[in-house]
């Protein structure tokens, strides 16, 4: 194959250009797209391996020509999806974005299932895997494996490509300090779960509602691993906490925006969003009491929705390390890639006491154990 100025000659005898001509017309501001749908040999180069080798391969998501709208289901708080959209258009030309935003992972996975002899949606973002995994089993994803997951661990994915992790989450308590210091003055924080079941917080807590979040149901999960999957055992912890809880609320964010407001004194909920609330001036603090879980945030295509090739296009951009470095500091989720750092202050894996925490048994037992807890707590 001969080469001169930047071009090369295929075997064919059709025209082609180098990587590093593509990368500089690139920078110049030709369309990617155009480019490589002109030198289709390039275009197959940039293959999971070529982004393993070199990382920053992937800060050109660009590989469609024309993206369009995509509709997007999104599990993220709102402060998250606003910016996260605005740097999926302003990163991929020619990208638009509708967004669904329910905080509820249960919620659209149950919207899904329902649209699914018409998908309405592209993609489905954010909430634990375990939402989505059960999804792909239903044949309601569509199998992708986007070239960027390459530098994603095995464990953060899945590998039918039905879904990939791109974030990890912590689980914890959300303290109110001021109600804390008022009521509870000289009692040593949560360092168990079972410090929860004391009859003197009857009433002072909320928690994210298990039918419809992922956070309350990897908590109902958490206990049965924590009990060495001893399910009666997990059930009575959960019957047992039912009485000191007063709300299990819509979506993780709320339980945090009730806590931050005084309404309870503390509940489980997510590390980052409560760092995050605390940066922001609100009277809350996170505690990782023992043998606590961890969730995976996770992306994933709806089969037959109005545009999947811009679905590509968005799992490409979410799984760059540009859009995880914006993730970790809007949200300050851990990313999954390993070349961006966790946010200043938020929890990291090696900071907690995790339970040995089975994430295919959890998902393959979601829906079961959901329902044996609503017959523990009588609802």
């Amino acid at each position: 194959m001969a080469s001169t100025g930047g071009q090369r000659k295929t075997a064919t005898g059709r025209r082609s250009i180098t990587r590093r001509e593509l990368m500089r017309q690139v920078a110049l501001g030709v369309g990617a797209a155009a480019l490589l749908g002109s030198t289709p040999a390039l275009a197959a180069e940039l293959t999971a391996e070529t982004v393993k080798s070199d990382p920053r391969q992937v800060a050109v998501p660009a590989v469609r020509q024309s993206v369009g709208t995509v509709t997007i289901y999104s599990a993220l708080n709102e402060s998250t999806n606003n910016a996260f959209v605005a740097a999926f258009k302003e990163a991929v030309p020619g990208a638009d974005a509708q967004l669904l935003p329910l905080a509820a992972a249960g919620e659209l996975q149950t919207r899904i299932r329902t649209e699914k002899n018409s998908p309405k949606a592209d993609v489905f973002i954010g909430g634990s895997s375990e939402f989505h995994d059960p999804l792909g089993k239903e044949g309601l994803l569509e199998q992708y494996v986007s070239p960027n997951a390459a530098t994603v661990d095995a464990a953060y994915k899945d590998p039918d490509g039905n879904w990939v992790g791109w974030y990890v989450g912590i689980f914890g308590l959300v303290i109110n300090t001021d109600r804390w210091n008022s009521e509870m003055a000289g009692m040593a924080k949560p360092g168990t779960w079972d410090d929860l079941l004391n009859p003197a917080l009857a009433g002072k807590l909320d928690m994210p509602d298990p039918v419809k979040t992922g956070g309350g149901y990897i908590f109902i999960a958490n206990q049965v691993f924590r009990f060495d999957r001893d399910e009666e055992k997990a059930m009575e912890y959960m019957k047992g906490l039912h009485n000191n809880i007063g709300q299990y609320v819509g979506t993780s964010p709320q339980g945090i925006e009730l806590v931050a407001q005084g309404q309870f004194l503390m509940g489980p909920n997510w590390g980052h969003d409560i760092l995050t609330a605390a940066n922001r001036g609100m009277p809350v603090e996170f505690v990782a009491p023992a043998l606590t879980a961890n969730e995976v945030g996770a992306v994933s295509i709806v089969k037959g929705g109005p545009n999947t090739e811009g679905a590509k296009a968005f799992v490409d951009w979410v799984l760059t390390p540009d859009a995880a470095a914006l993730n970790v500091k809007l949200s300050n989720r851990l990313s999954v890639l390993p070349s961006v750092p966790p946010a200043a202050g938020a929890p990291t894996l090696d900071q907690v006491t995790l339970t040995n925490y089975d994430r295919v048994w959890a998902t393959e037992n979601k829906d079961r154990l959901i329902k044996k807890w609503q017959s523990a707590i009588g609802m």
